[in-house]
This record gives structure tokens, C-alpha cells and sequence, in this order.
């Protein structure tokens, strides 16, 4: 279930919410999906729950080589929510958007910022909706409906 099928399995039922409880809702499924998604990237796992493709062996063995991918990524300077009335999204912004769209989808991109030569990245799938995501938003919702 992708997010079109989720927008079409609840879009009657949040019509039914005026603005500002749609508002409220979807305030609280951006937070609540984001902290999932920071937590499931520390983890290294995908949104279907499989490892992160490993790091290549490197020449110089370094310790940041060493530590997990994305430790930074993950925080709110980089991972960003967005709301309205009518939609929450998540995202990254800056170049920090573009790093995570090469590894999202597994792209060509530049090792070194200022250098010609470019690499493949292994696609690491960073958001998406993962079975407990969507078991939470429609818990979110119900709950709403209970007020």
C-alpha cells in the first residue's frame, strides 16, 4: 500500500474533518512517520524491513568508514516535515535531498563535491512506508475519529 492507496482508502473519512482537525491529524502522522523513518534509517533496514546494501571495501581503512551510513541524515537539520490542511510530507532539504535521492533510488552522483568522477550508488530505499508505518496512520486516524 503505497500512498495513493492510502489517500484513497481514507480520503472519505478526512473529508469528514473540518481544517483544523485535518490539520492537527496530519501534524501528528508527519511526527510520528518521521521519528519511524529516523529510527528504521538508524536501524539500516528498508522500508520492506531488508538490510541496507553494505558499504564497498575501501582502500584506507578509516573509522568513519566504519560507522553506520546516514548517521547525520537522519536529524531534523536535514530531515524535514512539512503540513497543511490538506497533506503532510517528509523529506530532505538542501544537498542533503540530493545525497538522499542518489541513494533513494540508486543513481549516479559525485564522490568528492568539487570532482569529476561519479560512482553508482547501491540503491538504500531512506523513505517509504513500511508495514508499521501504515498500521500507525490507521490507528492515527481511528483514534481521530474516537474524539
Amino acid at each position: 500500500m503505497d500512498a495513493l492507496q492510502l489517500e484513497q482508502r481514507f480520503g472519505a473519512l478526512l473529508s469528514r474533518f473540518s481544517v483544523a482537525e485535518r490539520r492537527k491529524l496530519l501534524r501528528n502522522v508527519a511526527q510520528k512517520v518521521s521519528t519511524s523513518q529516523r529510527q528504521r534509517i538508524g536501524a539500516q533496514k528498508n522500508p520492506d524491513g531488508s538490510a541496507y546494501i553494505p558499504r564497498k571495501p575501501q582502500k584506507r581503512k578509516g573509522k568513519i568508514k566504519r560507522k553506520a551510513m546516514f548517521v547525520k541524515l537522519k536529524s531534523s537539520r536535514f530531515m524535514k516535515r512539512k503540513n497543511s490542511g490538506e497533506q503532510a510530507e517528509i523529506g530532505f532539504s538542501g544537498s542533503a535531498g540530493h545525497l538522499a535521492s542518489v541513494h533513494q533510488y540508486g543513481l549516479e552522483g559525485r564522490v568528492q563535491k568539487n570532482k569529476p568522477h561519479k560512482v553508482r550508488y547501491d540503491q538504500r530505499e531512506l523513505l517509504g512506508f513500511s508495514d508499521s508505518d501504515k498500521l500507525l496512520i490507521e490507528d492515527l486516524i481511528i483514534d481521530q475519529l474516537a474524539l
